[in-house]
C-alpha cells in the first residue's frame, strides 16, 4: 500500500497515527509530497489532488482521513480503532474531532491565501465561533473521563486535532482556558504515534 502525505497536515497525521497504531507500518510505503504544487504521482492517485490518499494492494485510491482509517482498522485486527461496544461514542468523538480539524485547517488556508483580515469576514468569525463551540462540548466530554487503556478513532481525531490548533492557531490559547482537557489530551499524546507524527 501506499499513504501520500505531508508533515503538517492534520488529516494526513491522523491517517498516519492510525497506520502506527494498527502496527502497519512495514506494509505501507509513505509518499511524501506536497498538495499544493499539484504533484504528479498525487494527482494520479487522487484527481482532487488531496491528502492523504491511501492505494491500497488492489490499487484502489482512498481518500478522506476517517475513511482510509476505517479501512486500516478493518486490514488488522489488532487495536480496534472502532470498537463495536462503543461504536456510538467513538464515531461521535470522530466527528467532533474532524468538525474542529475543519474549522481550524480552513482558517489557516484562508489567511494564507487572503491574509489574517479574512478572519474578520462572515466565514472567517464562523469558523472563530464553531472552534469555541467545539473546545466547549468536549471539555465538558472529555475533561474528567478516564482515558483508556488504548486509545480509539475519536481519541486520535480530536488530539491531533487539539495539537494543530496549538501548532498553527497558538492564540486559541486553549490549554489555558479548559485545564481538564489539556490533561486529557497530554495522555493521548503520551502514545508513540504521536511522538513519531509530530507536526513539524
Amino acid at each position: 500500500m501506499e499513504l501520500y502525505l505531508n508533515a503538517t497536515s492534520p488529516y494526513a497525521r491522523l491517517a498516519r497515527i492510525v497506520l502506527l497504531e494498527k502496527g502497519l507500518s512495514d506494509a505501507v510505503t509513505l509518499k511524501w509530497c506536497d498538495p499544493w504544487a499539484d504533484d504528479a504521482e498525487l494527482l494520479n492517485a487522487n484527481p482532487a489532488g488531496r491528502i492523504p490518499a491511501l492505494v491500497t494492494e488492489e490499487g484502489t485510491t482512498l481518500s478522506e482521513s476517517v475513511l482510509i482509517a476505517v479501512y486500516l482498522d478493518s486490514v488488522s485486527p489488532n487495536k480496534p480503532m472502532l470498537p463495536a461496544a462503543s461504536l456510538g461514542d467513538v464515531l461521535h468523538l470522530a466527528g467532533s474531532g474532524q468538525n474542529l480539524m475543519d474549522a481550524a485547517f480552513t482558517t489557516v488556508i484562508a489567511r494564507k491565501h487572503y491574509g489574517k483580515g479574512i478572519d474578520d469576514s462572515e466565514l472567517g468569525q464562523r469558523r472563530s465561533r464553531a472552534i469555541q463551540r467545539l473546545l466547549k462540548q468536549l471539555n465538558s466530554e472529555l475533561g474528567e473521563k478516564q482515558l483508556a487503556s488504548t486509545i480509539n478513532l475519536g481519541d486520535i481525531a480530536i488530539a491531533v486535532a487539539l495539537d494543530y490548533l496549538v501548532f498553527r492557531l497558538p492564540e486559541v490559547k486553549w490549554q489555558e482556558k479548559y485545564p481538564q482537557l489539556k490533561e486529557w489530551h497530554a495522555g493521548v499524546t503520551a502514545q508513540e504515534s504521536f511522538h513519531q507524527t509530530a507536526f513539524c
